[in-house]
């Protein structure tokens, strides 16, 4: 019943999918304005005003300061501050994380001590508004000057 096989077995843990690993940082002490989007995991040790469309996890740490209009991501992990409303798949606030804003999530859970001021609307499944990946497209190379003159 439980013998040891001789012949290999397959691995039963699968390695993470990129979009579950953290694969960018934003450190602490930088501030950063502008837009974060694409594939794969992001974590926000510092100041991050903006834009945030992820196909991912992102996670904003305790010093993670995040101000968003819309932030959209697959899994959301807020230990930080966060201002803005937050679409997701699965929202975790940590004891640390304070969140102003509404919140639209198929799976919600929160720390003891965890600070949310908005609404929680649940959903069975999130469209997170974010189209697909677009194509790679090998680099266009630079056209030739005219020597029309």
């Amino acid at each position: 019943m439980f013998r040891k096989r001789n012949e290999p077995s397959a691995p039963t843990s699968q390695p993470l999918a990129p979009t579950e690993r953290i694969t960018s940082v934003l450190g602490n002490g930088v501030t950063w304005k502008g837009q974060i989007g694409g594939s794969g995991g992001v974590r926000i040790e510092g100041v991050f005003e903006g834009e945030i469309a992820l196909r991912g996890v992102l996670v904003v740490g305790e010093t993670g300061r995040v101000t968003c209009q819309n932030l959209r991501a697959h899994v959301v992990i807020v230990a930080g501050i966060v201002r803005g409303d937050i679409t997701a798949e699965k929202l975790e606030i940590r004891s640390t994380g304070r969140v102003w804003g509404n919140v639209v999530t198929a799976a919600f859970a929160t720390d003891e001590g965890a600070f949310l001021r908005g609404q929680i609307r649940m959903e069975d499944q999130v469209d997170l508004g974010i189209g697909p990946l677009p194509e790679e497209q090998p680099p266009e190379s630079p056209e030739p000057a005219s020597s029309d003159q």
